[in-house]
């Protein structure tokens, strides 16, 4: 929606996304895609470092593609067996807080592939810093099925019961795909 040119290549994103087994393929491969061309493009991957869902298949498109992996798990996620194995780096806070706090810091952008309450938990936040103008840092929603039109109309129905401003719709990018979005990241979307 909204863009301005920025100098800079972003050289590391987070990515928000389902951790569900459940969700359908077409979905899984996305993230996969949108993996390898994060690592095609040299771009690091920040993530919440679950083997599990869409956060497994990002995280090993990085790895398939030779890119970096960082993971951000609570410590309460330590014993379920679910912690990706073939990380970077892994970051163990204490709470969720912490988790979203530790990967900001560690990110220049945010991606947000489909998800549940705990994804779009995570857009929102983001969403709600970029309007207090406490981030400048993008996000870029992924639209795979077009997953996010719900979330869209919420958004313009705010706007017109004047629950939110006009410019609301200009705090992320929504991709239609895992190239676009890199793409958008490329062409230096803030």
């Amino acid at each position: 929606m909204g863009r301005r040119v920025v100098e800079t290549m972003i050289r590391s994103v987070c990515v928000f996304c389902a951790s569900s087994e459940f969700a359908a393929d077409s979905f899984k491969k996305i993230a996969y895609d949108l993996g390898k061309r994060l690592a095609n493009e040299e771009i690091n991957l920040v993530f919440g470092g679950a083997s599990i869902g869409l956060m497994g298949c990002v995280a090993s498109g990085v790895r398939d593609g030779g890119g970096r992996v960082t993971g951000v798990l609570p410590h309460f996620f330590m014993g379920k067996g679910i912690v990706y194995a073939e990380m970077d780096e892994v970051i163990v806070t204490k709470n969720m807080r912490e988790r979203k706090a530790i990967m900001d810091q560690h990110s220049e952008a945010f991606i947000a592939l489909p998800g549940g309450i705990g994804t779009l938990e995570e857009v929102i936040e983001i969403l709600s810093l970029l309007q207090l103008k406490q981030t400048a840092k993008p996000l870029i929603l992924i639209n795979t099925h077009d997953f996010y039109r719900e979330l869209i109309n919420l958004f313009e129905k705010m706007i017109r019961l004047k629950f939110a401003k006009p410019n609301a719709m200009d705090l992320f990018h929504l991709a239609k795909d895992s190239a676009s979005a890199v793409e958008t990241l490329k062409a230096g979307y803030r």
